[in-house]
């Protein structure tokens, strides 16, 4: 088994040329330790959870997705555009290499969520997001078409902290690929994009179903986050496998 790549806050150059872009904007990042042994069934073939301090952790991270491009085309407009919600874990294949998994993801075009599913088999779900900002909070919400019991809504405030030099917040964010399972194989798919800046963030509410529903009851409504961070965004370019 290869040694775990290490964790760089900079991201490494992608291999070739960019295949399609995306903006993500107003990013809460939610966070929950988990046994790793909890993780581990709901990993694709090949890889295992990865850890930091002891333990695997589910996140749970709404933004805006916009101005996608696809091959250096103009920001796709409409379907290019939209709230999304996902629940993420985090894993190394035999190779070392570090990425992120998604268990689920909301999102409220429904092009985009066939795309993304007949494409790279990435498990993107129809569902009514929307984000609302006032007063220095940040409103995001999601309810699944067809599956009203699968939901959330948070709202968060950033405390304007920078948050620097921080081991666990590039853990849980400075992940430059992501795995996927596409016709029985396990691939790993880059992305690039500016360090982040991220700054600390309260959370003020907290109604959410789809961590339980991804595998994890038992977080949103008994625990509070282990780590909650804001970042204000980064243009996103994706590269191919590597």
């Amino acid at each position: 088994m290869s040694e775990v790549w290490p964790i760089t806050a900079v991201a490494p150059p992608l291999a070739g040329r960019a295949t399609a872009s995306q903006r993500w904007s107003h990013l809460a990042f939610l966070h929950w330790r988990v046994d790793p042994g909890l993780v581990a069934p709901l990993l694709p073939d090949g890889l295992r959870p990865d850890v930091f301090d002891g333990s695997s952790w589910v996140g749970l991270i709404p933004f805006v997705l916009d101005r996608a491009t696809v091959f250096g085309s103009p920001p796709v407009p409409y379907f290019g555009s939209f709230v999304e919600v996902n629940v993420r874990l985090y894993a190394v294949d035999s190779r070392g290499r570090r990425g992120v998994v998604f268990v689920s993801l909301e999102a409220s075009r429904l092009a985009a969520v066939l795309a993304a599913r007949a494409l790279f088999s990435i498990p993107y779900m129809w569902s009514r997001t929307r984000l609302e900002v006032a007063a220095g909070e940040y409103r995001y919400s999601s309810a699944r078409h067809f599956a009203a019991s699968a939901h959330t809504d948070i709202v968060v405030r950033p405390t304007g902290r920078p948050v620097v030099n921080d081991m666990l917040a590039d853990f849980l964010t400075a992940r430059w690929a992501l795995f996927t399972r596409v016709r029985g194989r396990t691939i790993h798919l880059r992305n690039h994009h500016e360090p982040w800046a991220l700054f600390g963030a309260e959370v003020l509410t907290l109604d959410d179903t789809l961590l339980a529903t991804a595998g994890f009851p038992g977080l949103a409504g008994t625990r509070a986050p282990d780590s909650v961070l804001y970042s204000p965004g980064v243009t996103t370019w994706f590269g191919t496998r590597g």
